[in-house]
């Protein structure tokens, strides 16, 4: 009886310590993810070149607004515990503001930003979730006038950008994450129009949250 005991107990033990030291490792990155997310880009309002350069006042610059982003991304190979990605992304982004009800001389005005990029990351983390740093470089097109009003060229002029920021992906479930992105959009400045001077070098600093799919 005591040996069998001691047989059992020894049983117990082993299959204890397999199923401790047996578990499997983290999974590695996959090899592509897609980002939907929404966006709150902080457009500048105190930009004195910016409003010239539209022929407005620095008072109707609207200011923050609301936007959305896609971005592909393709996870190469690792190197020790980082995991280099390329990707792209497209983001669409806008705001508007409109005069205090008696107000004169002021205007109502639309804003929209349009940009896309290529992008190269730096990722730390395993398949269930991991965080990184990335930048990359491309195209913007700022569109800024009074709302209603055709847009000018200033407006169609495809402006050099470059972005750079982080962010982190938590996978809940086996293909879906929740994730947030914290970015700066260095724009390019403009190009004189007419007689306005072009609009001034630019910084947007722009948060986004939603998913990614696996």
């Amino acid at each position: 009886m005591r040996r069998a005991a001691l047989v059992f107990v020894f049983a117990v033990f082993a299959l204890t310590c397999r199923a401790a030291f047996a578990q499997d490792p983290p999974p590695p990155l996959p090899r592509v993810v897609v980002d939907l997310h929404g966006l709150i880009p902080s457009f500048p309002n105190d930009a004195v070149q910016l409003a010239s350069s539209r022929g407005l006042s620095i008072s109707e610059l609207p200011g923050a607004g609301f936007g959305g982003r896609a971005g592909v991304h393709l996870y190469l190979f690792k190197i020790r515990v980082v995991t280099v990605g390329v990707g792209g992304e497209a983001t669409y982004s806008g705001s508007g503001s409109t005069p205090v009800e008696g107000t004169t001389g002021l205007v109502p005005v639309s804003e929209r930003l349009r940009t896309a990029a290529g992008q190269l990351s730096l990722n730390f983390g395993s398949g269930h979730g991991w965080s990184y740093l990335s930048g990359g470089a491309g195209r913007s097109q700022w569109s800024l006038h009074a709302a209603g009003d055709p847009d000018s060229s200033a407006d169609t002029e495809s402006l050099p950008t470059v972005n750079y920021g982080g962010g982190a992906r938590w996978f809940a479930k086996k293909h879906l994450a929740f994730s947030v992105d914290v970015r700066i959009y260095e724009i390019q400045p403009g190009s004189p129009s007419g007689a306005r001077p072009g609009s001034p070098r630019t910084r947007l600093f722009v948060v986004g949250a939603g998913i990614s799919l696996k």
